[in-house]
């Protein structure tokens, strides 16, 4: 058993596309979020009072058949006999036309959430309001009725399995208008209701260009949105996110491969741990490649052994903090009588003088090498372990 005071792997989330029909990801990771896997509420209740059950129920038995009980689940989206405008319906709606659309009627809503929770009381363990709400393609409607969505969801999920965690409609940080217009008055009408929330999310997918510096900028962005608006303390979740995807605007795609990917993977739960996100969930394990995504995750791909290299030198182990100095950040971590560090350089390159007790440095592909005491490492975007004696 893992020391409860030590990193917990439910800090290491993953997407799993066909988690639904059995397929699972080959890295460690400790909690699962569904999405896209056919599992929306516009997906199953396909006429009032008529849902269709074998994906959702297909997942949650994938997840415990492998002994993994921390199950995300997003209760949007809007299916279209239930949608605002149905004579309006948008074809750019994601999944489906409608599905971006408020309920007509929040009765609706309500039996649907009635529903869920009453299926799978005990067996999924968090449920989300919403995916990217500041997203017209995900949800047109105001931070008002998405503020009422989640108080409504809140109250019914809460009588019905007490245990389980609310959390809040995630909004995109990516783009920073629909961001900056939605997030803030959410918050405040969230705030209105009293806070009907056990945890708040984002998402931080950074633009085609960006690195996990930038992922850091727009998390501490929203920390910032979140004191202002008097929010209590409350557990941040990441619920999505992966690097070098197209966008915004003409930023063409990026691959993120070799050293540099499985670096990404590690600084992305190491800047967790410093800025104070509780978990995020990677975007996503795939059973091959996957040409939306500029960090890959399947079996075999460096972005999995990312996965691993964290697992390795992140979860169950101590966490002592990081400083930074000098374009360099380098953080310390313990475990089982042994102790080691992990540093990177925030841009370019960075000389770092070895700690006097240092033997072996390895990058996240398990490249490594002497790194005898008082040396001189030279660090990059791809985070290095200094094993210590």
């Amino acid at each position: 058993m893992i020391d409860p005071n030590a990193v917990q792997p439910s800090m290491v989330g993953l997407h799993i596309e066909g988690a639904e029909g059995g397929a699972w990801a080959s890295a460690p990771f400790g909690a699962l979020r569904l999405w896209d896997n056919g599992t929306a509420w516009s997906q199953i209740e396909l006429a009032k009072g008529e849902f269709k059950w074998d994906n959702l129920d297909g997942v949650v038995e994938t997840a415990e058949s492998r002994g993994l009980t921390d199950i995300l689940y997003v209760m949007g989206t809007t299916p279209d006999w239930a949608a605002a405008n149905p004579e309006e319906l948008s074809a750019s709606d994601y999944p489906q036309p409608g599905a971006a659309e408020a309920p007509a009627n929040i009765a609706d809503w309500s039996e649907w959430v009635t529903e869920v929770a009453t299926r799978y009381k005990g067996r999924i363990s968090s449920y989300q309001i919403w995916n990217e709400a500041n997203l017209a393609n995900f949800f047109n409607g105001t931070p008002a009725q998405m503020a009422e969505l989640t108080k409504v969801a809140y109250d019914i999920i809460k009588a019905i399995d007490p245990e389980a965690q609310v959390v809040s409609a995630s909004p995109s940080t990516r783009l920073a208008k629909s961001f900056d217009r939605f997030f803030p008055k959410y918050l405040e009408e969230l705030a209105a209701l009293d806070w009907p929330v056990d945890v708040i999310a984002i998402h931080t997918y950074p633009d085609a260009t960006g690195d996990p510096s930038i992922r850091a900028a727009l998390i501490l962005k929203a920390i910032d949105l979140l004191k202002a608006s008097g929010a209590p303390t409350l557990p941040l979740w990441d619920t999505e996110l992966n690097y070098g995807l197209a966008g915004p605007g003409d930023i063409p795609k990026q691959e993120i491969t070799g050293a540099r990917a499985a670096g990404f993977v590690v600084r992305t739960y190491i800047d967790d741990l410093r800025l104070g996100v509780d978990r995020s969930y990677w975007y996503i394990w795939t059973l091959q490649p996957y040409d939306l995504l500029g960090v890959q995750a399947y079996s075999g791909s460096d972005g999995e052994q990312g996965f691993f290299a964290v697992n390795d030198w992140v979860t169950g182990a101590t966490f002592g903090g990081c400083t930074e100095a000098d374009n360099a950040v380098v953080c310390d971590f313990s475990r089982d009588g042994t102790s080691w560090k992990v540093a990177w350089a925030q841009s370019g390159e960075v000389v770092y003088t070895t700690p006097e007790n240092s033997q072996l440095v390895c990058d996240p592909l398990a490249v490594c090498a002497e790194a005898p005491p008082s040396s001189g490492v030279t660090l990059t975007e791809v985070p290095v372990r200094i094993y210590l004696q």
